[in-house]
């Protein structure tokens, strides 16, 4: 077995950071099957193929069987075929951030982050908000902005764009909170540096609440408390405010219906809608690993986001990750990252816990 140990509540710092990716992998491989499938045709038939596949409920990772639905992706994520885990978004923005804190440090600005972009990112793998944001960069930043040099625009404009409300700064938030475990206002200001760049209000605060969260679980909050504490770092009368309080409101509905019909028509990669169901799975299944990400996936929307964000703050706690989740991938991780492209959990945790302090 790879091994993510232990289940003590006082489970060392090393062993925090090292649950935290294999959940957030483990999450995000959970989901990455039935994106599609979900966007495209919604939980139902999401739902409809996992019970045809004896997939329901989800508690290992998703069958491949094109023959039920054909907007079922990537066979390599599936249960059969998994050999490690393969390159997503997700986990390309955590190893993102993890590079930008050694390379600029804490105190990072929004331009080191778009910095890191145009020189870590291929632009083939960025999406709706973030591609705007990285079109402008490379159309009016500057040849020399990469390198140090001040951009030619107010970067203000690059979160200008029709997707600056959607999950995208959510999904980048992660690492922040893992490395100021007791330090909450410090996790929130370099979620919203990073933010910055390409989203703007609930887009913002979505990866605020991330962050916090991943702060305060560094620090002993529990599980079914965090979300509720999280979100007091940003406004009471926001959206996103309100999307915590219903996933609170129906933790302990076994299927989040009253999300569904409270945010029916919204875009299935917007912040809100997800942070509601990332709270909803959280706060539900704090101890248990399996249902929680299990759960968040089958409950539809964005399946590999959510599956990560609900996976990589449960395993922030130190507590025990079913071996099966991380043995399937042998701890081998793939990313679309320029100059990491293979890495281990072993490498993401000892440079993670490098910067610690």
């Amino acid at each position: 077995m790879i091994g993510v140990m232990s289940t003590k509540s006082e489970a060392s710092y090393e062993t925090r950071i090292r649950n935290a990716w294999a959940g957030r992998v483990s999450g995000c491989m959970l989901g990455k099957p039935v994106e599609m499938l979900s966007m495209r045709y919604g939980v139902e038939q999401l739902n409809s193929y996992l019970d045809s596949a004896d997939a329901l409920p989800l508690r290992n990772y998703v069958p491949f069987k094109p023959s039920l639905n054909r907007a079922v992706e990537h066979p390599e994520a599936c249960l059969e075929s998994i050999s490690a885990a393969i390159p997503d978004d997700d986990i390309n923005y955590t190893v993102i951030s993890l590079m930008l804190i050694e390379q600029y440090g804490r105190n990072f600005t929004t331009a080191d982050v778009g910095r890191m972009w145009l020189r870590y990112l291929p632009g083939a793998i960025v999406y709706t908000a973030e591609r705007e944001a990285y079109i402008k960069l490379l159309e009016h930043a500057g040849m020399r902005f990469a390198y140090g040099s001040e951009p030619n625009i107010d970067l203000t404009e690059c979160s200008d764009n029709p997707y600056n409300q959607w999950i995208g700064a959510q999904i980048r938030a992660d690492l922040y909170g893992w490395i100021c475990p007791g330090d909450p206002k410090a996790a929130a200001r370099m979620a919203e540096a990073d933010a910055s760049l390409s989203h703007r209000t609930e887009g913002v605060y979505g990866a605020i609440v991330v962050a916090v969260a991943g702060a305060l679980i560094g620090s002993g909050v529990p599980l079914n408390k965090v979300m509720e504490e999280a979100a007091s770092y940003i406004p009471s009368d926001s959206e996103c405010a309100t999307a915590v309080e219903m996933g609170l409101s129906t933790a302990t509905d076994p299927l989040p219906n009253k999300l569904h019909d409270r945010y029916a028509g919204m875009s299935p990669v917007h912040t809100v809608n997800n942070l509601a169901l990332v709270t909803w799975g959280l706060t539900r299944h704090h101890a248990d690993f399996g249902a929680a990400i299990g759960d968040t996936v089958a409950a539809g929307w964005d399946t590999d986001c959510n599956g990560a964000t609900v996976g990589g703050l449960w395993g922030l706690t130190g507590a025990e990750i079913p071996g099966h989740w991380v043995d399937q991938w042998e701890g081998r991780i793939q990313t679309s990252v320029v100059g990491c492209g293979d890495t281990t959990l072993d490498e993401l945790t000892k440079r993670t816990v490098a910067l610690a302090g």
